[in-house]
Order: C-alpha cells, then structure tokens, then sequence
C-alpha cells in the first residue's frame, strides 16, 4: 500500500512538473494577432507633381538715369505707390573735365565770332541805308550775323547741359530728374542721397536707382525635373503653398513651360510659369518662395483602398478578402488613378467587403 501511494505521489509531481513546463512554454510562445482589415472608402485620388520655386511680380522694372552724376533728391521711399510719370529722384551732374573745356571753349568762340558779325553787320546796314553797298551785300551781312548768333546760343545752351544736364530752353524736360516709368509699389531703394551713378551706356549697365513692380500681377516661378515636364500642359491647375503665409492654398494658372532645361544638382530642370490668383485680403510679397502641387490627373468620388493593400502577381494586381473570420482568399482586381497613397479601385471590389491589410 505504502508502495502504491509512493508511486502516486511520484506520478503527481511528474505530472505537476510537466504540466508546469508546458505552462512555460506555451506562455513564452508570441500571441498571434488577428489579421487586420479594412474597408474600401469613397475619395478623391488626385496624381500630382511638385515644383519648388518663388512668387515674383510679372512686370519688375529696374529705374535707371539717364545722365551720369550725384542723388540730390530722392522722392520715394520701398513699399510707396507710385504712377507712370512720377518723380523717383534728382540728380546733379559732375561734368567730365575734357568735355567741360571744350564746351567753355566752343562758348569763347561764339562769342567772338558773334561780337565780329555785330560789327561787320551794324557797318553794312549803316552804308546800305545810305546807298552805298546793295541790298544783297546787306542780306549777306545780316545772315553771317544771325549765324554767328545761333552758334553763340547752341554753345551757351551746350555749356549748360554739360555742366547741369540741361539747356535753357528745355529746363522742364531735364534728364536730371528720374521719373517712373510704371504703375507699381517701390521694391526697393538701393541707394540714398550722395550716391553717385551712371548713365546706362557701352561701358556701362548703368546705375539701379529704384525697383518698380505692379504687385497687382504675380507669378509663380519654378522648376520641375526632366522626368516630370513631359506630363505638363498649359492650362493646368497649380495649388500653391506660400512658407510664409500659413494655412491657405493659392491657385494658379500654368502659362509657360520653357523649351530648354538647365543642368542643376546633376539633373536636368525645366522652368515653368504660372499665373496667381490673388485674394484681396492677403498681400504677397515678391520673392515669397513657395510650392507649387501640379495637378496631373484626378478621379473624384470614386472607390479607393489603400495602396499597402495591394499585392502583385504574373502582371495583376489583387488583394486578400476575407471570406470567414481569419480566414481569406486571393481576388483580382482592376487598378486605376493613384496618389502614391490611395488607388482607385475599378472592378473586383465592393464597399462591404473587407481586405487584409499586411502587417
């Protein structure tokens, strides 16, 4: 008796020890997790590409003198309005000695030239009012002098415009004031009173007094890569986000797409230029960058799963439905438009079935 009871107390610890090991063990093992799944949804798929680029003005104008010289006045400031005509600057000319001399000495000569043909002509007209020379020696007299006094007024008035930039007789229309040649804002005002510039000429850009731009039309321009340009068209849709204005969308129109791209970075970039539509409640500043989502294509309203879903096999595509719990089944399915994230699905699927998303 006392044999058999030492066999079943051997027997349970055996047991005990066993099951307590299978314990361990199935506890060590990982769960398996059930199979996620989702539905497919109704969206809109839109395929788009992305341009980096910035927001300038269509018309930016660079104001420049027309005569060398020094800024004593300026009349605007960056930020003003101004129109077509309006007064940007005035500037007083430093005349370059050579032409000064000989400008001073041209005058000298007139001068002398016009005190001889006085004298030559009031002696004719004396002797031709007393009968003693003819009528045509007496016109030829007075023609020398009228000569002598139309070169005497061109030298003063060239002495004039060398020294100031302008003669007596066209004061109001003097190239030493700057005036706009725009509508627009001031941009910019590089340079203040005292500065020197210089008048645009073979040698010569010329100096930017004032930027000029009507803010009133504005443009997005960027670039795309050379794999994305074939797929533009004039015309298409633009979504712009401006970085420095946030959580609002501009549209815009694609209105140039340039012929020839530029080699940047190691890949080849095409211009492209689009037309903003402006909100009257936000000002946009030129040089805003901004990023432009070019639409490519679109479907809207139509039935969409995600694309993780998706399996491809021998050229189709399909997804895992589950036909009982955990339980699933291969099924084709006919793809159409995709963002990259979601894809439309065009045949195969219904709303209430439910797709096996992999882990």
């Amino acid at each position: 008796m006392k044999k058999l009871f030492r066999i079943l107390v051997f027997v349970f610890f055996g047991l005990l020890f066993i099951g307590t090991l299978v314990f361990l063990y199935m506890k060590s093992r990982p769960r398996k997790e059930p199979v996620k799944t989702s539905s497919p949804f109704t969206a809109n798929i839109i395929k788009k590409t992305v341009a980096t680029g910035s927001i300038v003005p269509r018309r930016e104008v660079e104001i420049k003198p027309k005569v060398t010289g020094v800024i004593t006045d300026l009349y605007i400031i960056p930020g003003q309005k101004i129109k077509t005509g309006d007064l940007i600057a005035r500037i007083k000319i430093i005349p370059n000695i050579s032409q000064l001399n000989d400008a001073e000495s041209r005058l000298s000569k007139a001068k002398v030239g016009y005190e001889d043909m006085k004298i030559i002509f009031d002696r004719q007209d004396k002797l031709y009012k007393e009968k003693v020379i003819s009528e045509v020696d007496y016109r030829l007299a007075l023609v020398n002098w009228q000569n002598a006094q139309t070169e005497l007024n061109a030298a003063d008035n060239n002495l004039q415009i060398v020294k100031d930039g302008v003669s007596k007789n066209t004061a109001n229309e003097t190239n030493t004031l700057v005036r706009s040649s725009l509508d627009g804002t001031v941009l910019d005002v590089p340079l203040k009173v005292g500065n020197s510039v210089s008048e645009i000429s073979s040698f010569s850009v010329g100096t930017t007094i004032a930027f000029v731009a009507d803010m009133n039309d504005m443009i997005f321009q960027g670039k795309v890569d050379e794999a994305e340009v074939g797929k533009l068209k004039k015309g298409m849709r633009l979504i712009l986000t401006i970085g420095a204005i946030d959580n609002i969308k501009f549209d815009a129109n694609l209105e140039y797409i340039a012929p020839k791209g530029v080699a940047e970075n190691g890949a080849v970039q095409f211009e492209i230029k689009a037309k903003v539509t402006l909100k009257d409640t936000i000002f946009i500043r030129s040089n805003y960058s901004a990023t432009a989502d070019i639409v490519l294509d679109r479907r809207d309203s139509v039935l969409t799963i995600t694309e993780n879903c998706l399996k491809f096999g021998h050229d189709t595509s399909f997804v895992e439905i589950e036909t009982k719990p955990q339980l699933f089944e291969k099924r084709i399915i006919k793809t159409g438009l995709s963002d990259g994230i979601n894809i439309e699905v065009q045949e195969g699927l219904k709303k209430t079935d439910k797709v096996k998303i992999p882990k």
